[in-house]
């Protein structure tokens, strides 16, 4: 099964975040390693996209949202049962 989004094909979460944004994630999150500058540049570029999209946390905010209602499984958790902790004695350590 195929998802589409406009015309654009959503094969990934990252495709359907990406959609969503108008944008790369990676514009707003950042990347492993970047450096000041290019932190700098980035940040401009989402700074920029904020002022000609005033609308767009409240959107992002309503999408999220709207995943939360349709897909209430993704909140389902499910405690794991440690195992006991054994004590082990030692025999014949002077304390």
């Amino acid at each position: 099964m195929r998802t589409f989004i406009g015309r654009q094909q959503a094969i990934s979460a990252e495709d359907f975040a990406e959609l969503a944004l108008g944008t790369p994630v990676e514009l707003w999150l950042g990347v492993e390693g970047e450096s000041d500058e290019e932190r700098a540049a980035r940040e401009d570029a989402a700074r920029d996209i904020l002022a000609d999209t005033p609308n767009l946390p409240d959107d992002l905010i309503r999408i999220a949202a709207q995943v939360i209602e349709d897909n209430p499984d993704l909140f389902d958790v499910i405690p794991l049962n440690r195992p006991a902790r054994r004590r082990t004695v030692r025999r014949g350590v002077a304390a």
